[in-house]
C-alpha cells in the first residue's frame, strides 16, 4: 500500500517528465505558433460507455508468481488456490553412492519478505511477509503430494507442434492424480495447521569435523518430507531414471500443493515464486564401492529443483452482489459500477464513442491535444465491507488499461520509459500511471488515473486509426502485459464476429479486486460527479 508521501513523489516525478515530454510533442505539432499568444488551454469532457466482462476459465500455467492458500475477500467472495509443478534434478547422471541411507528430506520455498529491524534478544533480523492476503493468524490444511499427472510442454496438431496450455479450472485433473502425501510429519505446523511464518529460517549442517553449522535465511516455507518415499524414489532408483531431464520428469512427475480450510480458523493466501524452491535430500553413502560392512559413510546431499511445467489451480465462490453485477452488465448504455478482479475474475470494457463522434469537429478546428486522462474513482463505501474476520478487502496497487480489441498495450504505455521511484521495479511507467491514490486519513484508495494522451492524439491525427475498445484490469507487475488465453472464447457481438478470447497475464496472477464508478449514473444521483468520463485538455486556436 502506498502512503501519501509516496504518492506525492510519484505525482512530482510524473509532472516533471510529463511537462518535458508534452513540450517536445507539442512543438513538433505546431512550433510556428508557440509564443504568439494565439492559443488558450481548454478542457473538454466526453461521456464513455463502460461495462463489466466476466473472465471465464483462463490459462494459468507458467506464471512468474503463483498463489497458494484461501483468501476470503469480503467484497468478491472466496478464492482457493492450489499449485502443481514438475521437478528436476540439479545435476543429472551423478552417482548417488553405495548403500545410501536417507537422513532427512526438506522442501524449501522462499516467501516475499523484507527486514523490519534487528531482534534485541537474538541479534538476528526480524522480517515481515509481503504478498500475504487475509488474516495474519490464519491456518491452512496443507498437503504436498507426489503428482502423478504428466505435464507435457507441447503437443502435435496436424503436424504442428504447439505449446500445451493448462487452465485454472483443471484442479480435478491433478487432484485425482495425486499420489503419496509427503509432508506427513507429526508437527501440525507441517500440515494440518500450516501458516505462513515470518520467522527467519535456520538450517543446521555439519562441517568436516562433524560440528553443527547454522545457516540463516529469510522466511520460507520449509517442510519435512517423507523419508521412505525419497529413499525408494530417488536413492534406490535405477541409474537411468536419474540420467536425463526428460526421463526423470516421466519417472517423478512433480509435486501437487493442495490447501483446505481449517475448521474454526480464518484463512489466508500468499503469492510465491515456486521456481526458487528446492527439495534437499540429506543422506549417507559409502565412499567406495565395497563389500566391507564397516566402510565409512559420508554425508551427502541431492537437490531437486521445482522446475519445468507448472499450473496455478484456483476456483472462486463469488459473492452474490459481485456475481449479479457481472451477470447483468449493460453493453449498450454501460454500468454504474465496474467490478475488477484478478484470476478468473472480471474486467471492464470501455468505449470512447462520444469522443469518436466529435473527431470531425476536432480535426476541422485544428485542436491540439495537450493531455488526456481517464480517472477511475473507487467506490469506497462498497470496498469498506467487513465480514467475519473484520478485515476490509485489500486493494490492488495498480490497474492496467490496454487495447482490448487487439490485446496489446496502448501507445502511452509503450512510450513511457520512466522507471520506478521506489525500490519496487514493478512500479515503473509512472507517467502512464494506473497507480492507486490513497487518502491520507483513511489509508484507503480513492482513484486510479491513467494517461492516454498519445492514444487520443493518434486517433485524431491518423484518419485510418480505429477507435478501439479499451480493457481495464487489476495488475501487480506492470511489465507482465502479455496475454493468456481463455479456455473457451466468448462471443461479444455476432454482427461483427467479435470475441473475447484472452486477458493480460499479470491480471491472472493478482488475486485482488476493486469496485469503480462506471459511467451509467443518473443525473441528480449523489455520485453523479464520480462517473467515469474522458477528459481531454486542448490548445485551441483563437478565432
Amino acid at each position: 500500500m502506498y502512503n501519501t508521501s509516496f504518492i506525492k513523489k510519484i505525482l512530482l516525478a510524473a509532472t516533471v517528465v510529463f511537462l518535458y515530454s508534452c513540450d517536445k510533442d507539442f512543438n513538433a505539432i505546431g512550433d510556428d505558433l508557440i509564443g504568439d499568444d494565439h492559443f488558450g488551454l481548454e478542457s473538454e469532457k466526453y461521456d464513455v460507455i463502460a461495462y463489466n466482462q466476466e473472465v471465464t476459465p483462463i490459462q494459468s500455467n507458467s506464471l512468474a508468481i503463483n498463489a497458494l492458500g484461501i483468501y476470503d475477500n469480503p467484497v468478491f467472495g472466496t478464492t482457493t488456490a492450489n499449485y502443481n509443478t514438475q521437478v528436476g534434478l540439479a545435476a543429472y547422471g551423478v552417482a548417488v553412492g553405495d548403500a545410501p541411507v536417507i537422513d532427512s528430506v526438506t522442501v524449501n520455498i522462499p516467501y516475499f519478505s523484507h527486514v523490519t529491524g534487528i531482534n534485541a534478544k537474538t541479534g538476528r533480523n526480524d522480517y515481515a511477509l509481503d504478498s500475504i492476503y487475509g488474516s495474519e493468524g490464519g491456518f491452512l490444511k496443507l498437503g504436498v503430494y507426489e503428482s502423478k499427472y504428466l505435464m507435457r510442454s507441447s503437443y502435435y496438431d496436424n503436424g504442428n507442434q504447439l505449446a500445451q496450455l493448462y487452465y485454472n479450472d483443471q484442479n480435478s485433473d491433478f487432484d485425482t492424480n495425486k499420489g503419496t502425501l509427503l509432508n506427513d510429519d507429526a508437527n501440525e505446523f507441517q500440515n494440518n495447521k500450516f501458516y505462513f511464518s515470518s520467522k527467519e529460517t535456520t538450517e543446521v549442517t555439519k562441517d568436516k569435523d562433524g560440528k553443527d553449522v547454522k545457516t540463516y535465511t529469510s522466511p520460507a516455507m520449509r517442510l519435512k518430507l517423507n523419508k521412505a518415499f525419497f529413499q525408494t524414489k530417488i536413492l534406490n532408483a535405477a541409474k537411468e531414471k536419474l540420467s536425463a531431464a526428460d526421463v526423470f520428469q516421466e519417472y517423478f512427475r512433480g509435486l501437487y500443493f493442495k490447501v483446505e480450510r481449517v475448521s474454526g480458523s480464518p484463512s489466508n493466501m500468499a503469492l510465491m515464486d515456486f521456481s526458487k524452491g528446492k527439495i534437499t535430500v540429506y543422506y549417507k553413502a559409502k565412499t567406495d564401492i565395497t563389500t566391507d560392512a564397516d566402510d565409512v559413510k559420508e554425508d551427502r546431499t541431492l537437490v531437486i529443483n521445482l522446475t519445468g511445467s507448472n499450473v496455478n489451480l484456483f476456483q472462486d465462490v463469488k459473492d452474490a452482489a459481485y456475481q449479479n453485477a457481472i451477470s447483468s452488465r449493460n453493453m449498450t448504455t454501460g454500468d454504474d459500477r465496474l467490478y475488477l478482479k484478478g484470476g478468473q475474475g472480471s474486467l471492464a470494457i470501455i468505449e470512447l464513442k462520444d469522443f469518436g463522434s466529435k473527431l470531425e469537429e476536432i480535426r476541422k478546428n485544428g485542436w491540439l491535444v495537450n493531455e488526456a486522462n481517464l480517472v477511475f474513482t473507487i467506490d469506497a463505501a462498497k470496498m469498506a465491507v467487513k465480514k467475519t474476520d473484520n478485515l476490509e478487502a485489500q486493494e490492488p496497487k495498480r490497474v492496467y488499461l490496454y487495447d482490448f480489441t487487439n490485446n496489446i498495450p496502448i501507445l502511452d504505455y509503450s512510450a513511457d520509459g520512466s522507471s520506478s521511484i521506489t525500490s519496487d521495479p514493478r512500479m515503473s511507467k509512472v507517467i502512464y500511471g494506473g497507480i492507486i491514490n490513497v487518502d491520507a486519513t483513511t489509508k484507503r484508495g480513492t482513484t486510479y488515473k491513467i494517461r492516454i494522451t498519445n492514444h487520443i492524439r493518434n486517433i485524431i491525427k491518423t484518419a485510418t486509426a480505429t477507435n478501439v475498445k479499451l480493457g481495464l484490469v487489476v495488475i501487480d507487475d506492470i511489465s507482465a502485459v502479455t496475454s493468456n488465453k481463455l479456455k473457451n472464447r466468448i462471443l461479444l457481438n455476432a454482427s461483427t464476429n467479435e470475441y473475447f478470447s484472452e486477458a493480460p497475464r499479470a491480471s491472472v496472477m493478482n488475486p485482488l479486486g476493486t469496485i469503480l464508478y462506471g459511467n451509467n449514473i443518473p443525473a441528480g444521483n449523489a455520485d453523479y460527479d464520480k462517473r467515469l468520463r474522458l477528459e481531454v485538455y486542448y490548445t485551441k486556436p483563437n478565432k
